[in-house]
């Protein structure tokens, strides 16, 4: 990783939870750029892309020597990057897809949720995002952790991106049809682009979600 781009990413989480700490003082400086090296000065210059700032955020997201916390500060970054739809139809050529659907499978459940929680904001109302989650084959991860995993919030999240992905895309839609219990699946077929047929699939994985063990 170029060493301005990863000093400023250390900034950028140090200088977040400052801000976090001095929300409720309205008298709270905001975070200056002390403590940058020349490298990140130059890197922040520059005008890092959000293309940037995304592979940066995964690249911490998956480094080793990165704590926890600061993983999940790197994903929030994330997250809310793509929240723009741009920067969501970007994943693909970024190649950031499939270690965005790897990070469903992380020992962490906090790292669970967030990458669930980005892929739902992702595909949500975007048939291109959709295409590429399913093609990645991101719906039977999803469909596991929303009826199986322990943690309330994974579930949640999970049942979240199954919601976004589906509506008004069949494809994915029939995909995830195929990988719930039989109990959970629909008498007959249903329309994708009925919103009040979906919330009724929707609404038996919630019921089910919320008998999983705790």
């Amino acid at each position: 990783m170029d060493p301005g781009m990863n000093q400023l990413l250390k900034w950028s989480i140090e200088n977040s939870e400052t801000t976090q700490n001095n929300s409720t003082d309205p008298k709270a400086e905001r975070p200056s750029g002390q403590g940058l090296n020349e490298e990140a000065i130059r890197s922040l210059m520059g005008g890092p892309s959000d293309a940037d700032l995304m592979k940066l955020s995964m690249a911490a997201i998956q480094a080793p020597d990165v704590s926890l916390d600061d993983k999940l500060v790197a994903f929030d970054n994330f997250e809310q990057l793509i929240e723009i739809v741009d920067n969501a139809n970007n994943l693909e050529s970024l190649a950031l897809w499939t270690p965005l659907v790897t990070e469903l499978s992380n020992a962490e459940a906090g790292i669970r949720k967030m990458a669930a929680w980005c892929i739902g904001t992702a595909v949500q109302n975007n048939n291109k995002t959709q295409e590429r989650a399913l093609a990645v084959n991101a719906l039977p991860l999803l469909v596991q952790l929303a009826l199986e995993d322990p943690n309330d919030q994974v579930r949640r999240k999970a049942i979240y991106a199954l919601s976004s992905e589906i509506r008004n895309y069949p494809p994915a839609l029939q995909v995830m049809v195929q990988h719930l219990p039989k109990e959970l699946r629909p008498g007959g077929l249903v329309n994708a682009g009925d919103m009040d047929e979906v919330d009724k699939v929707m609404d038996s994985i919630k019921q089910a979600s919320g008998r999983t063990v705790k």
